[in-house]
């Protein structure tokens, strides 16, 4: 379950801005989730061979280039999935909670 979780969020992030990986993991620990490199980079990785990201090499002053990301057509497609399922999930969870 967190690992869908986690893709969703790294989709709402990405979809913000064109985002560096250091980007995303601030985000992340900004909102609490604690997130290491060894476990972001496979995700982008996959989530990028599975077409929803692309990424473009901006030369950077301050050492090697970077890795720039933006989702693709299709990850916008599957983040307003992610988001009508999430909110039907959300929706459901506050009713067995709520009393």
């Amino acid at each position: 379950m967190r690992k869908g979780i986690l893709e969703y969020c790294i989709l709402s992030i990405i979809n913000r801005q064109e985002v560096y990986t250091s980007d995303i993991l601030d985000a992340l620990r900004q909102a609490d989730l604690l997130v290491v490199e060894g476990t972001l980079y496979p995700l982008l990785s996959r989530l990028k061979n599975n077409g929803l990201l692309k990424y473009r090499w901006q030369e950077s002053t301050d050492g090697p280039p970077r890795k720039y990301f933006t989702l693709t057509e299709e990850g916008q497609q599957m983040l307003e999935s992610l988001d009508d399922e999430w909110s039907t999930i959300s929706k459901a969870i506050n009713k067995i909670t709520k009393k």
